[in-house]
């Protein structure tokens, strides 16, 4: 994908998140380090209307469960980096989560979805609430991506 006049970039509906719009369409988000490539992805370069140049990152929904997500429909992304265990030590309570698993690598023995739901079980025994579950596919195949909080506070019941 080449930047310049060509590439229009929309922001997503999720804050930090882009949509190039060119001949093909790609999730990206804004280069802090211009000139960078973290991980070898793509990198397009657009100039704004005022002569300003803006490098955007594009996202590989192949290599990224969160791009893959994204695409697959949740609506509600915090990006955690700590998950289960950890989140006891590093998350506030009612802070929230976003988790990917990969059946194939905890049960290759059971359908991916009895897979997911064991792990959603788990999840929820330590004190997550899960909000949102999405399959990666056709991106990441028996992969999904599970967004939810963590240690809610509960809801105050409307006084009479």
């Amino acid at each position: 994908m080449k930047g310049g006049s060509k590439v229009v970039i929309q922001p997503h509906r999720h804050d930090g998140v882009f949509v190039a719009k060119g001949k093909e369409d790609a999730l990206c988000t804004k280069n802090l380090v211009v000139g960078e490539s973290v991980y070898g992805e793509k990198r397009i370069s657009v100039q704004n209307e005022d002569g300003t140049k803006v490098e955007y990152r594009v996202w590989n929904p192949f290599r990224s469960k969160l791009a893959a997500a994204i695409l697959g429909g949740v609506d509600n992304i915090w990006i955690a980096r700590i998950v289960a265990l950890n989140a006891s030590y590093f998350l506030k309570n009612g802070g929230h989560f976003v988790i990917s698993i990969k059946a194939n690598c905890i049960d290759s023995t059971v359908p991916a979805e009895a897979v997911f739901a064991q792990e959603v079980k788990k999840l929820q025994a330590e004190q997550f609430k899960p909000s949102e579950q999405v399959t990666l596919e056709p991106f990441e195949r028996d992969h999904a991506c599970v967004v939810g909080g963590y240690r809610m506070p509960k809801k105050q019941k409307a006084a009479s």
